[in-house]
């Protein structure tokens, strides 16, 4: 088994927008938030601010901690390629230094990425974003869980 991987994410909400990562896969447009991997020595805000500037190609500032989320590949639809996965997400408010930016294009973009994207919120529920609950919550003002636990 691999052993645990911390990731940290970038939540971007800007004018009742978020942005999100399209990634292509076989079945289909999936949306992932922009972010990875932590890297030895590396503090999670540092890591977010360097992955978005790998993938989304824009500098961020990093805010408050929103959601830390556990995936456990075995429990879940991908298990068949992804079932010695555990990985721990942190989940940060994250604001553009440049608000008005209009080009995303990142240094180090992800395996099967395909482009940056501003998806409205209400819009959300009909797209396969991962992972979903976060989304969702996003709509729910009201909510104030941090620890979702293994959900996809």
């Amino acid at each position: 088994m691999k052993p645990i991987r911390n990731s940290a994410k970038a939540v971007i909400v800007q004018n009742g927008r978020l942005l999100v990562i399209r990634l292509e896969d076989q079945y289909g447009d999936a949306y992932v938030f922009p972010g990875g991997g932590q890297e030895k020595g590396e503090e999670l805000k540092d890591a977010v601010t360097r992955e978005c500037l790998e993938e989304i190609g824009q500098a961020v500032t990093v805010g408050e901690l929103l959601h830390i989320r556990e995936y456990i590949g075995k429990n879940h639809e991908f298990a068949e390629w992804d079932a010695d996965v555990h990985q721990v997400e942190f989940y940060f408010e994250c604001k553009l230094v440049d608000p008005k930016a209009t080009i995303f294009e990142g240094s180090s973009p992800d395996d099967h990425q395909v482009a940056v994207e501003w998806i409205p919120l209400e819009e959300l529920s009909k797209v396969r974003l991962y992972p979903k609950t976060i989304g969702e919550l996003l709509l729910d003002q009201a909510s104030s869980r941090i620890y979702l636990g293994d959900l996809n």
